[in-house]
């Protein structure tokens, strides 16, 4: 499952709102490129001369989406749960505490002695996309969840998909993946795809 928008808010979007940078409002859903993505995120991080501490007191607030916590651990209470998010180990280990720490697979920051973001490094090349595979090959069946451009080559992996939180615009987009709005229909599905 993905992590941003689907169990807690935009980590990007929280940074621009605490900091009032509206250019870091970007994500994903609006840049389907990963790297010209972040290419712009550490241009306007430097702009502003933003820090890796001044981030993470601004994430020390953040919170899961009402409902994420206990979602994670009715999963975790009958099958394993791995995230699989494009963010950075730096931002998404000390929220994983407030959602029971799930296992993360993410990327990593490049941060110098001064605390600015140099640059990152990605686990690999459709890093989820690759984990799935890697699951499916060691007999694993695999259920996948997402919502947004950069969750598909996983969805397209997996044995069954769902759109989780989609922006209608990327869901009707990409229509052989049913749109689920909530932790209940989630449970549902998974709940019928572990009968199955």
């Amino acid at each position: 499952m993905d992590l941003e928008s689907c169990l807690i808010p935009e980590i990007w979007i929280h940074i621009a709102e605490k900091s009032g940078i509206d250019d870091l409002r970007l994500t994903t859903r609006q840049v389907a490129d990963y790297d010209e993505l972040m290419k712009r995120r550490l241009a306007i991080l430097d702009a502003h001369n933003l820090r890796m501490p001044a981030i993470v007191s601004m994430l020390q607030d953040m919170k899961p989406y009402d409902g994420a916590r206990e979602f994670v651990d009715w999963v975790r209470d009958r099958t394993e749960l791995v995230l699989l998010s494009d963010t950075f180990i730096q931002f998404g280990k000390p929220i994983m505490r407030a959602l029971g720490n799930p296992t993360l697979f993410c990327h990593r920051l490049r941060i110098d002695s001064d605390g600015r973001i140099t640059g990152y490094a990605l686990r690999t090349a459709d890093s989820k996309a690759g984990m799935i595979r890697g699951l499916r090959a060691n007999g694993f069946r695999v259920m996948a969840a997402g919502d947004s451009h950069n969750d598909l080559s996983m969805l397209k992996n997996a044995d069954l998909a769902y759109w989780f939180h989609a922006p209608e615009s990327i869901a009707s987009e990409f229509p052989q993946f049913e749109s689920i709005k909530d932790y209940q229909g989630l449970k549902d599905a998974l709940s019928k795809f572990l009968e199955s």
